[in-house]
């Protein structure tokens, strides 16, 4: 099974939902990757204070590298989970039919009794919107490795 993290830019939400998935999942079964709806950081490594939480949690995601989103990823990838709605909202415009429709989700619905709804972007503020940003992401990260496994196990 493959599946897409997506954030704007791809170098704060996007690579440590796609490392702290990654870190959860069999690579044998799943690939995990990441992109961003804009152009911004296409080719540049993920913001230094991502890297960092992500190395603070025995992560890492130095070697990740900026890209865009392109519409062959619905044809690439199983899965595709948006940070916010924002972003949500743009791959919802790029799709073109219910297929690919069906792939997206809005990364935050994995997790229905957090009492956020999108993931933060960190990206204009300090170190502790990172921790918030990693702890949000891990602990939905974890729903949903749960929720593959089970998922995978019921079809046995």
């Amino acid at each position: 099974m493959k599946i897409l993290m997506v954030c704007l830019g791809n170098i704060c939400r996007s690579p440590l939902a796609h490392g702290i998935l990654e870190s959860k999942l069999d690579p044998s079964r799943f690939t995990v990757d990441s992109a961003g709806t804009a152009n911004y950081h296409i080719g540049e490594p993920p913001d230094e204070r991502s890297i960092k939480v992500a190395s603070e949690n025995k992560i890492d995601i130095s070697q990740q590298r900026g890209r865009q989103f392109v519409i062959s990823d619905f044809d690439k990838f199983d899965q595709i989970y948006a940070m916010d709605r924002a972003n949500f909202k743009d791959l919802k415009q790029m799709a073109r039919n219910e297929k690919d429709l069906s792939k997206l989700s809005l990364f935050m619905d994995s997790h229905p009794d957090s009492p956020f709804q999108e993931v933060p972007d960190p990206y204009y503020g300090d170190m502790s919107d990172f921790e918030l940003a990693f702890d949000l992401i891990e602990s939905t990260c974890e729903r949903i490795a749960r929720n593959l496994y089970s998922f995978i196990e019921n079809r046995k």
